[in-house]
């Protein structure tokens, strides 16, 4: 089949649909979407609440407990040990399917009858303030992640110990402040690098040790802004530097390494190890396309971000070893599943959440081991294999049309107006960050800013400059937010330093910091690339490069927006300056 441009239903702009997507919506059988990839992308993300965290009473056993459920709404939730606990049916919350009302009103009516699980954390140790998150240890505030210990303030954070305050890190120790960093030790305030150890303000190096604000470095020692000096120069000069005062800090980062990153070149996109491959932070995979965070041994898939090995796959966030899948958030380890969130070790789910263990499941929540059921109903597998069709009809020929005019036919995810939660809650605000004008124009709902009245116990001019000043009764103290709930940036105006992170700044001889975790998550983002590609070509005009005299005329796509000031080269250019 031929590329074919339709029109968005939610953003009227034209996308794209090629040959190879017709032939892979074919093999899972559902029609092509209706929605762009971005809209898609978003809608997805409007089901996904991390860092919005709520103190409410389980419904069960009524102690008090921390979820990601706003009391203020009609919902059953439970925590952890009921929800896990085999005290409960649920069955209980079975309906009968009704083809009078359409699917998505019924699994509406579902998500109200059914008990929701508070916090997604599995086979965590000490790590009670964490979401979406498993076999953690001693972790506090981290979302997205898993087998971390003692690992705080932080999304995206895999097999890392000791460290704080990260966004997409993997295999390191003693991190602070990082942006996608990999397999590194004593890493502060850096980004894109792999194999560095004990270095400042690094971006884009590798196999690098001991050096300051530098870039584009490969296997080098004792630098500072890409100068080389000897062992003893560099240690006096990072005493000089001082970087235990927030003055000093904030001084070098606002002067020295703005300078530094808008003087230097880019290359295009991080794709490490990889093939035919398209988007940014790709490693070792192939046949990738416009997709974002790809971690490792990924093969033919498309409009992903955040995934691990998987192959055959479109439209995820969030995804480990889950093949021949559609439209999907946090799955784990499973096969053809389709329009589903949050469903593990599981085969054959669709339009389903926190499914575990499951196979052939439609329109389910909270299933554990359970087959062949649909609205939380047990049928024969004859009597499921019949229904289904139907069912799959009954969607198409009465969809669910939203108050905004858009259809939801079969193939399409679950509607972002049926979401428990509302769009400042959850990640499509953190990547696709609107004001509550534009979110209500555009249907989504939105939470009002609740009223806090903390007691201030330390301004935010009067926190101590450096950290050799601070004494122990800062731990617990209230202290003010800079931002002072002004931002767009989910601001609690508000917070405190805990005994261990005191340890920590005092270990790593870091200043205290001035903003609220959640500001500071969003200070981590903007300095990430969006999740967005645009057509380029390289900038290079190198005469001793390989293209010669003439400008390099390498094409690519790239998640450097052409209105922004960095000088973007193509790979083989990059490398010639670099390498």
């Amino acid at each position: 089949m031929k590329l074919e441009t339709k029109t968005c239903q939610n953003c009227k702009n034209d996308f794209t649909i090629e040959s190879e997507d017709f032939n892979f919506y074919e093999k899972i059988k559902v029609s092509p979407p209706t929605f762009c990839p971005e809209c898609r992308m978003i809608r997805r993300m409007t089901w996904r609440n991390e860092r919005s965290l709520y103190k409410r009473s389980c419904n069960f056993c009524q102690k008090d407990i921390i979820s990601m459920y706003d009391p203020d709404k009609s919902y059953i939730v439970y925590c952890h040990d009921c929800w896990w606990g085999d005290k409960w049916d649920p069955f209980d919350s079975r309906a009968e399917y009704d083809f009078s009302h359409t699917f998505f009103e019924q699994y509406c009516g579902l998500l109200k009858r059914a008990p929701l699980l508070g916090l997604s954390n599995l086979n965590s140790v000490n790590s009670e303030y964490a979401n979406f998150t498993d076999d953690n240890k001693g972790c506090y505030l981290v979302f997205g992640s898993g087998f971390n210990e003692n690992v705080r303030y932080t999304r995206m954070a895999t097999w890392t110990k000791d460290s704080m305050d990260l966004l997409n890190v993997g295999k390191s120790e003693l991190m602070y402040e990082c942006i996608n960093c990999h397999e590194s030790y004593g890493l502060k305030y850096s980004q894109n690098c792999k194999n560095c150890t004990n270095s400042f303000f690094l971006y884009n190096c590798r196999n690098c040790s001991e050096c300051f604000g530098c870039i584009n470095l490969i296997s080098k020692s004792y630098c500072i802004f890409n100068k080389q000096y000897t062992k003893k120069e560099y240690q006096e000069k990072i005493l000089e530097i001082n970087l235990s005062s927030w003055k000093n800090k904030e001084n070098v980062k606002l002067n020295q390494i703005k300078k530094l990153l808008s003087s230097n070149i880019y290359k295009y996109a991080n794709i490490i190890g990889s093939t035919n491959c398209t988007g940014d932070n790709i490693d070792s995979s192939k046949n990738s396309k416009i997709c974002f965070d790809i971690f490792r041994n990924c093969e033919n898939i498309k409009y992903i971000f955040a995934v691990a090995e998987t192959k055959d796959a479109y439209d995820a966030i969030g995804q480990y070893r889950n093949d021949f899948s559609y439209e999907n958030v946090d799955n784990d380890v499973g096969n053809s599943n389709k329009f589903t969130t949050t469903v593990y070790a599981s085969n054959n789910i669709y339009y389903s959440w926190n499914c575990h263990g499951s196979s052939n499941l439609f329109g389910c929540y909270g299933l554990r081991k359970k087959n062949y059921c649909i609205l939380n109903k047990q049928y024969t597998q004859e009597q499921y294999e019949k229904l289904v069709p139907k069912i799959i009809q009954h969607m198409n020929d009465m969809p669910y049309i939203d108050a905004k005019g858009r259809v939801y036919k079969y193939g399409e995810f679950f509607p972002s107006e049926l979401s428990p939660f509302c769009y400042n809650e959850t990640i499509a605000q953190e990547y696709f960050p609107l004001t509550k004008e534009k979110a209500l124009k555009q249907g989504y709902q939105w939470r009002e800013k609740e009223t806090r009245n903390y007691q201030i116990d330390i301004r935010n001019e009067d926190i101590l400059d450096n950290i050799k000043e601070v004494k122990e009764d800062i731990i617990d103290k209230v202290i003010e937010c800079e931002h002072q709930g002004k931002c767009n940036e989910q601001c609690t105006e508000a917070f405190k330093i805990i005994e261990p992170e005191l340890q920590f700044y005092q270990r790593m001889n870091l200043p205290i910091p001035r903003l609220c975790p959640n500001c500071r998550h969003y200070q981590r983002l903007k300095q990430r690339n969006p999740l967005k590609l645009w057509h380029r070509t390289c900038m290079c005009d190198k005469e001793n490069h390989l293209h010669g005299t003439s400008k390099c005329d390498v094409e690519f796509e790239t998640s450097y927006a052409p209105e922004r000031p960095e000088i973007i080269y193509c790979e083989r250019c990059y490398q010639q300056e670099v390498y």
